[in-house]
């Protein structure tokens, strides 16, 4: 189990340097002027120039890219100022833990740095502990949607194999699949919003943290129902047609056959014996949209006014705030990487068929 969970993480470490390696050269290789963009069409040529500098783009690209890595990486190397005993990037990195020492030259633990954003000059860190929570609570609340609501059609969809029922699931997943997040999600905000906002109590805009006037901030937990529901629809479809078909080559099995033969009721064979067993495609589906969905809620936080890492993507672009898109698409690959992991540990104990070695 050791030797597995370290070599998963070796192979995640390759993924995430491949990741870091292609956002750099992506995003160095569009044209624009980061010193431009923070000061101004009117700044003079002496500001941009000390600004580039400070930023590192007066240097080669190989040095920006060692840099870069030294940066985005929680192990990294940094010189010593001899006279007051600090490291130069105090600033940047705030405490480090040192590790090895050799003379002047010290490897440290540090909390990675993305670079600050060119529109606000805030550090994409601090940008993405105030929205990646937003959109984690956003992502989980559609999941839990469509895993319960997705397994429970799945499950009937499958007893009631042929009727009228589950000719209606599968149609009402075929068009969940094949209808754009953004066109649901404007249709739901518009009538569920707006037409029976009177009888819903529900706003086509707004996010999870709302200010009042008079009470200051608090929690709008309805203003989550409408983006979560609109964000679980494709998974939703996703997971009743795999656990439909799941329960069904289940249900057909010799050892099923034998529950009911000893008399065991439906129920106690449908949520004993066959549902644990046809849970592995059902959670590599759930674990990948989970990761997916926090990257894919883009154009439904936009839609729908919710102020998290989506919508902030979408403005970083339109400002052409390059560290912020970069820090978010490094956040999501770790997701991605950390979820296929936690995958992986799931099924050996869903299945116990399923040996880690």
């Amino acid at each position: 189990m050791a030797s597995f969970i370290l070599k998963r993480f070796w192979y995640g470490f390759l993924v995430m340097f491949g990741v870091v390696s292609l956002v750099f050269l992506i995003f160095n290789v569009i044209p624009g002027d980061p010193a431009r963009m923070m000061l101004g069409q009117r700044a003079d040529g002496a500001t941009i120039e000390a600004i580039n500098k400070d930023l590192g783009r007066d240097q080669p690209l190989y040095i920006q890219y060692f840099r870069y890595l030294n940066d985005v990486s929680p192990l990294s190397i940094h010189s010593k100022n001899s006279e007051s005993g600090i490291f130069l990037d105090k600033e940047r990195y705030g405490e480090v833990v040192k590790l090895i020492s050799i003379g002047n030259t010290l490897l440290v633990l540090k909390t990675p740095y993305l670079r600050r954003s060119y529109a606000s000059n805030k550090k994409v860190s601090v940008i993405l502990m105030e929205t990646l929570p937003q959109t984690a609570v956003l992502a989980l609340f559609a999941m839990f949607f469509a895993t319960i609501v997705g397994i429970i059609i799945g499950i009937f969809s499958a007893i009631w194999k042929d009727s009228l029922f589950d000719k209606s699931a599968l149609l009402i997943t075929i068009f969940g699949m094949a209808g754009p997040s953004f066109f649901i999600a404007i249709i739901f905000a518009w009538f569920f919003g707006f037409v029976l906002g009177d009888i819903t109590g529900l706003n086509m805009t707004g996010s999870l943290y709302e200010i009042d006037p008079f009470t200051g901030e608090y929690i709008s937990w309805k203003n989550l129902i409408l983006p979560a529901i609109t964000l679980g629809i494709r998974p939703l479809s996703i997971i009743v047609q795999l656990a439909r078909s799941a329960m069904l080559d289940v249900l057909n099995a010799d050892y099923i056959r034998t529950a009911k033969a000893k008399g065991l009721s439906r129920t106690i064979v449908i949520l004993k014996h066959s549902l644990k067993n046809a849970l592995n495609p059902l959670i590599t589906a759930i674990s990948g949209w989970l990761a997916g969905m926090m990257a894919g809620a883009v154009f439904i936080e936009y839609v729908f006014g919710w102020r998290g890492i989506g919508k902030e993507v979408v403005d970083a672009l339109e400002k052409y705030d390059f560290p912020v898109v970069t820090g978010a698409v490094l956040s999501f690959a770790l997701i991605f990487i950390m979820m296929n992991i936690l995958v992986d540990l799931l099924y050996a104990w869903v299945d116990p068929r399923i040996k880690l070695s």
